[in-house]
């Protein structure tokens, strides 16, 4: 049974929705942290740091929900896919498929067919 972890973050400026939110979801050993909204220089190590938060045999960052997406967060799931060498998978929304695409990382194992 996946267990909900406190972990979650957003960042609000005033509007109806928040302009980030990543919040995390544990199932045994696995770990589920869902990201939406804008990923950039703000928020990218928020996303980084909920990611390996918690000690976990395989790590699932679903950026399906996420709008928006900089070199910061390019940057901060490389980080990732280096700490966590074949423990990791990301689920990218449209736009972070097409960012990780044109930065030339379109072809990596940790990504996920859109």
């Amino acid at each position: 049974m996946a267990e909900r972890l406190c972990h979650c973050f957003s960042v609000d400026l005033g509007g109806e929705t928040p302009v980030f939110s990543v919040s995390s979801e544990r199932d045994g050993d696995r770990l589920r942290v869902v990201v939406t909204g804008e990923v950039d220089m703000a928020t990218a190590d928020a996303m980084l740091q909920s990611a390996l938060r918690e000690p976990a045999g395989h790590v699932l960052l679903d950026l399906r929900a996420v709008t928006f997406f900089d070199s910061a967060a390019i940057h901060a799931v490389v980080l990732l896919a280096e700490r966590l060498p074949d423990r990791l998978d990301v689920l990218p929304s449209r736009q972070v498929g097409r960012v990780l695409e044109i930065s030339g990382l379109g072809d990596q194992r940790w990504l996920r067919p859109l």
